[in-house]
């Protein structure tokens, strides 16, 4: 974790000083914000390469704050949520708000450590490639944008890992479990998740426009390809 910069948003004093200790041990550099007012405003003066974000908080919540981060602040860290709650609709609510992860309380540090390595890995991995077309949609990894028909598209990062896949092998069908295995290596949420991730990338990607390119095939998986296949 040598010279990341994470901002660990969490009320309980006596977690997040467990959790800052341990991440800057691991050569990480952190700040700490115990509400979202102060962590809005830190978001919004520095770049980070990760968000740990208590779901419980007084004031806005953390689905609501991760929500406002990437519809208002258009801000495409990654997020993993920390929570009490292991309830499936409260995962699913966090990966809704656009959380790319999420790690159940009380958690071992070393999964915590594993967790952040895994986002931010892929988010690097995926920096370095060319540009991706398929019809009028394009994806650019080096500036993490992708646009449709000229129109930003905003997407969580994992909502954007997962295009950025479909779009490399298009128009080929990527299963459900290579989807997962790159999005999350060993450590795959739950089978609901990817879900949750493909049903907002739909409703980005498809759901504004007239013709639909991302297809799911029932027990096989999912691809990008227009009526034409017209892809470079």
């Amino acid at each position: 974790m040598e010279n990341l910069s994470i901002l660990l948003v969490e009320d309980h004093r006596q977690l997040a000083q467990t959790v800052l200790e341990f991440l800057e041990q691991q050569g990480a550099s952190v700040d700490y914000a115990g509400d979202t007012r102060l962590a809005r405003e830190l978001v919004q003066q520095h770049h980070y390469d990760l968000m740990l974000l208590d779901v419980m908080l007084p004031g806005e919540s953390g689905f609501q704050f991760c929500e406002a981060l990437r519809k208002e602040l258009s801000q495409d860290l990654p997020v993993i949520f920390m929570t009490a709650r292991d309830q499936l609709d409260d995962k699913l609510e966090g990966f809704n708000k656009g959380g790319d992860d999420y790690i159940v309380k009380p958690f071992a540090l070393p999964e915590l450590a594993a967790r952040v390595s895994a986002q931010i890995r892929r988010q690097r991995r995926e920096v370095t490639a060319h540009t991706l077309q398929v019809e009028d949609l394009e994806l650019d990894p080096g500036r993490q944008e992708a646009r449709r028909a000229g129109q930003l598209l905003k997407l969580s990062p994992t909502a954007f890992r997962i295009l950025r896949i479909l779009m490399r092998e298009s128009p080929r069908v990527v299963s459900r479990e290579q989807l997962e295995r790159e999005l999350w290596g060993d450590l795959v949420p739950d089978s609901d998740a990817l879900r949750s991730h493909l049903y907002n990338l739909r409703k980005a990607m498809d759901k504004p426009f007239a013709q639909p390119l991302l297809n799911t095939m029932p027990g096989v998986g999912f691809s990008i390809h227009g009526a034409s296949g017209n892809h470079h």
